[in-house]
């Protein structure tokens, strides 16, 4: 699982408008702490929740790294997954082995009995996460290497 690679960008909606003249393609334009940027949201884009996007509302976009970029300004990122942010919470996409550590050691998830658990069409997830490519939505995390958080949610992307 180490060659899958996300990265993320978080900012507040600002327009979305059909891209490339296809009504099943969307772009997306958000101002971030960085300056704007641009996110084309396809079919194949995973909105968590399903919820419609409106301006607004601040949004965290996932892309993968290993994917080519357009250099033009401002950035323009084909997302993978979307998450629209409440409540100052953070989220991170990452694969998590069976001990629930991201692969890239960034994060480690205790998970409680209140964490909600749920697959990417919604049903509830009865079984361990890790070995999956998790969703993780969470408030705070502790100041250790690598930080660790309780999860208040997760959407699990089953492998086949």
């Amino acid at each position: 699982m180490s060659s899958l690679s996300y990265s993320q960008i978080t900012g507040t909606i600002s327009e979305i408008t059909s891209y490339e003249k296809n009504c099943c393609h969307q772009l997306i334009s958000i101002n971030t702490a960085y300056g704007p940027a641009s996110i084309v949201l396809s079919p194949n884009t995973y909105v968590a929740e399903n919820e419609t996007l409106c301006p607004g509302m601040t949004i965290t976009a996932f892309y993968d790294t290993n994917q080519p970029v357009p250099l033009i300004y401002p950035p323009r990122y084909q997302a993978v997954a979307i998450a629209v942010l409440k409540d100052d919470e953070t989220v991170a996409l990452h694969y998590f082995n069976n001990n629930l550590v991201a692969s890239d050691d960034s994060l480690v998830l205790n998970l409680s009995e209140s964490t909600v658990i749920k697959t990417a069409n919604g049903q509830y997830y009865n079984c361990k996460p890790g070995g999956n490519i998790l969703l993780v939505y969470y408030h705070t995390t502790t100041r250790s290497i690598p930080p660790q958080t309780t999860p208040h949610k997760i959407i699990v992307f089953c492998q086949y």
